[in-house]
């Protein structure tokens, strides 16, 4: 209970199903067929042992995992292949392939494997016809890879077929939409972009094409799609490894190991699972700024590496954007938890997810959360959690909280961390702090309002949270206080609320001064990361601002909720009237200024522990251009 009393609950919701956690088990590189593109060229003689394989089903067991997806090479010209889905079954978890299909052609085998809890396939198939599938892989093989469909399709199965596209296939993606969508109602056909790595490496002038080029063609068959089968086809298309900024319009259809719900992987001859991630892409600077830059997988890095960055086209449009990620509640892992011990030491830390995993200690027990948010790339979950130290537990049962002080429940590094030989790459465990820390920059920002005279204009006024420093000056004569929000019913309920001030319904970027009287100070309190349009705004804060006169910024960090299913899901559901357009920190702010022509006077970042908010003090410079804009 928080703040009445000093205990947390781990609570699992038991109506919450999530989708099942994979783990990707490599059994070895050999394969039956000869892709040009294959991944692992250079290893095809390296096969996993029976018993490295069986261990690691049961350590995905133990690990918490639902399925188990069987990868290679090829996992279906193994032998054992039957008794190791004999035993994930056994241990109550469901079955997965990652497959170029050709041994699945056999009803007897697809038989087998269901009734051993097959639920999940991923099938390689790149092209509708054997003209250009088997050129690309080097054998005969589309009979029986698209033959497989006929035997997979109707069973209920999680079926997804991807089609590598290449130099050599990108002009051909129609032909799957009629070999895969119009025969096969149950499945998803995807297009990904080929990867720079092994045969893709090595070949890769031969290979690989320009993926503006790549994505003018998945675009072309998604409305080929559409126009065959209507606009109901369109969740059953997927892209992969294209940069979002080159499909407009189908950013919602991307497809990763993370979408298809994998948690972790583990190569052939390594000790240990480890968290999938997207380190082999990479963001380039142009994407900063990019309202796609969270969800979005960027480029491969040994493509960006030989053609840069020109063909991205990054969006800089405002539109909606998370400032905060919620890491959900899975299970209680541990129980009777001493001070000084550590199950993920004493477990093992590699499968854990640096940014993404949360556990936390409190009172000898320990709970596991997870965010699978797309807010934010991985980097910058990273920083938010460990950087940045900004992870709290929403004690509340609120949709959003509203009161950061009586709401959330600070979560910092346990001290144990400090010590262990593992803290640079292990996930860590978190405790609670029972204190209000955001109570320190409150009163600081309160200080600074308390000096203010003259007259002010308060950016995205509001609900007015700060009457109480604000009435007695309007009212003693000491602030002629104007306070403006594009929500005219907001405003209008704050003004009839408040009895004093001018109120106008308008953005920053809009406002002009009718009574021809520059203001000398500007509040955007919590309001900048809402503004549709910084620059313009601030070049129209400068014209209205007295030479001299301050600009005072105050808002809130990005920051991470441990809550429940049941909390995550209403937040997720939550309408809010004005959602963030950024997620701007202290020293963000302060660059706008600079470039608006302010002099920055202050900057102040939250140090780990002390709570979210940040603040920014500027100077309208006497060389400012005249009058209103």
């Amino acid at each position: 209970m928080w703040p009445g009393g000093r205990c947390l609950r781990f609570v699992v919701d038991s109506w919450w199903e999530p989708r099942a956690l994979k783990a990707l088990i490599k059994v070895g590189y050999g394969c039956n067929d000869h892709c040009l593109f294959c991944h692992t060229l250079d290893v095809r003689h390296v096969q996993g042992s029976v018993d490295e394989v069986t261990r690691k089903i049961v350590r995905a067991h133990a690990l918490g995992h639902d399925e188990v997806v069987f990868s290679g090479g090829e996992p279906t010209i193994r032998p054992e292949l039957l008794d190791w889905a004999e035993r994930v079954h056994a241990l109550g978890m469901g079955v997965g392939l990652v497959t170029n299909g050709r041994m699945l052609s056999y009803p007897a085998l697809v038989d087998a494997l269901c009734a051993r809890g097959l639920r999940y396939v991923y099938l390689s198939l790149h092209g509708g016809s054997a003209r250009i599938h088997d050129g690309l892989v080097r054998t005969r093989a589309f009979a029986q890879s698209h033959g497989a469909l006929g035997v997979l399709s109707g069973r209920g199965l999680d079926l997804t077929v991807n089609c590598v596209v290449t130099r050599q296939n990108v002009e051909h993606l129609r032909e799957l939409v009629d070999a895969v969508l119009v025969p096969y109602p149950d499945v998803r056909l995807k297009f990904s972009m080929v990867e720079p790595k092994g045969g893709g490496a090595a070949l890769f002038e031969h290979l690989v094409p320009r993926v503006a080029h790549v994505a003018d063609r998945v675009l072309d068959a998604f409305a080929y799609a559409r126009d065959r089968l209507g606009d109901a086809i369109r969740p059953r298309l997927r892209h992969g490894a294209i940069p979002l900024c080159l499909l407009p319009g189908h950013e919602d259809l991307y497809d990763d190991l993370r979408t298809h719900g994998f948690a972790t992987m583990s190569e052939v001859g390594e000790a240990d699972f480890f968290p999938v991630d997207d380190r082999n892409k990479v963001q380039p600077e142009s994407c900063d700024g990019c309202a796609l830059r969270g969800p979005c997988p960027g480029l491969y890095r040994g493509y960006w590496e030989a053609f840069g960055a020109g063909e991205l086209r990054p969006v800089r449009d405002a539109r909606p954007r998370g400032n905060s990620l919620h890491w959900v509640f899975e299970r209680l892992v541990a129980t009777g938890v001493g001070a000084d011990e550590c199950p993920l030491r004493d477990d093992g830390v590699d499968p854990w997810d640096r940014g993404r995993h949360l556990f936390v200690w409190h009172q000898g027990r320990v709970g596991r959360y997870r965010t699978g948010s797309r807010d934010f790339p991985d980097v910058e979950i990273e920083r938010i959690k460990l950087a940045r130290g900004q992870v709290y537990l929403d004690a509340s049962r609120k949709r959003a909280p509203d009161d950061f002080g009586a709401d959330l429940v600070p979560l910092v590094r346990s001290v144990r961390c400090g010590r262990c030989a593992h803290d640079a790459h292990c996930t860590g465990m978190y405790e609670p702090v029972f204190e209000n820390v955001f109570e320190r920059a409150q009163r600081r920002l309160a200080r600074r309002l308390e000096g203010l005279s003259g007259r002010i204009v308060d950016v995205g006024c509001g609900d007015g949270p700060f009457d109480e420093l604000l009435e007695p000056a309007v009212r003693a004569g000491t602030v002629d206080y104007v306070g403006i929000d594009p929500d005219a019913a907001r405003l209008a309920r704050t003004a009839a609320r408040r009895g004093w001030g001018m109120y106008l319904s308008v953005g920053l970027e809009a406002l002009t001064d009718e009574a021809g009287c520059l203001f000398d100070h500007a509040l955007l309190l919590r309001s900048w990361n809402h503004l549709s349009d910084v620059d313009r705004g601030l070049a129209r804060l400068r014209g209205l601002l007295r030479a001299g006169g301050s600009v005072l910024v105050a808002d809130d960090e990005p920051f991470g909720l441990a809550r429940t299913a049941a909390q995550a899901t209403a937040a997720e559901g939550a309408a809010l009237p004005f959602e963030h357009r950024r997620n701007h920190r202290a020293s963000d702010a302060a660059r706008a200024l600079r470039a608006a022509g302010f002099e920055v006077v202050e900057v102040d970042e939250p140090e780990p522990g002390q709570g979210t908010l940040w603040t920014v003090v500027a100077i309208n410079p006497s060389d400012r251009a005249a009058g209103s804009p």
